[in-house]
């Protein structure tokens, strides 16, 4: 089985997500004090460990935060806490002062919020992203073959790779996970995929409690945007959803009008 590592993705700092909830907590509260504990301690776990979870309390008792950091298994350590680190900086500028919010990065995701999402299970889908679409029956069964490696445990534990020809898969689950709320999600994940993204050459599938992926030679050259989908941050409302190259864009365009207004 050929080895998939973070080499075959773009920086492990890139955005892919972020969700954050609408109810805001107040600064300087007791739950804010919590969620800044929480916090400082994932970016410390993050120097030694590629997972952590935790639950902060000692602001308050009536209002713990919860939360946790996941880096891709085949991330060195020192990235990990690089990528975390940058995760951390994006809740803090695109969620600042929210009650829950979780960012995914392409090497590892951080998440917090006021309720205890920890151990629980979440097949729910978060994002997708789908590669260019191609005829080829060949890529499609490559696909197939590499895709099935993952429901079927390729690798081991939470983390899965598989390989068909010129196709490469991965899979992994958040580490609060069994190892059957793992299996149920990657499978759910890998139908998800298929169903969600045809016959495109590449394709992401973000659940709430895991993820999986597929790609095959360039394929991401001519992927299309993803797509945000639902309420898997705090069990409230997602208030907001960004992506950033849309707001470049959309930056790009006011500039242009203010130039020209000035004129």
């Amino acid at each position: 089985m050929k080895t998939t590592t973070m080499a075959a993705f773009e920086d492990f700092t890139s955005f892919v997500y972020v969700g954050c909830s609408q109810n805001r907590y107040t600064l300087g509260s007791p739950y804010q004090l919590n969620v800044d504990s929480l916090l400082t301690t994932l970016v410390n776990a993050a120097t030694f460990s590629s997972y952590h979870d935790s639950t902060s309390a000692a602001a308050s008792a009536t209002t713990p935060s919860y939360g946790l950091f996941q880096c891709r298994a085949d991330l060195p350590v020192p990235d990990c806490a690089a990528c975390v680190r940058s995760a951390l900086d994006r809740l803090s500028s695109l969620c600042p002062s929210s009650s829950g919010a979780g960012v995914q990065l392409k090497g590892c995701f951080l998440r917090y919020a006021n309720d205890s999402f920890l151990g629980k299970p979440d097949t729910g889908l978060v994002y997708k992203k789908c590669g260019a679409a191609t005829a080829s029956a060949e890529v499609a069964g490559m696909r197939d073959a590499a895709l099935s490696a993952l429901a079927g445990g390729g690798g081991m534990g939470e983390y899965r790779v598989g390989a068909s020809g010129r196709v490469q898969a991965l899979a992994q689950c958040v580490g609060d996970q069994d190892g059957k709320q793992c299996g149920d999600c990657v499978a759910s994940a890998v139908e998800q995929v298929k169903d969600g993204c045809g016959a495109a050459d590449a394709g992401d599938v973000y659940l709430g409690k895991c993820y999986v992926s597929y790609w095959s030679t360039g394929a991401y050259a001519l992927a299309s945007p993803g797509h945000y989908h639902g309420d898997h941050v705090s069990g409230r409302t997602i208030a907001i959803v960004l992506a950033i190259t849309i707001a470049v864009v959309v930056g790009i365009i006011f500039l242009s009008v203010m130039r020209r207004s000035g004129k």
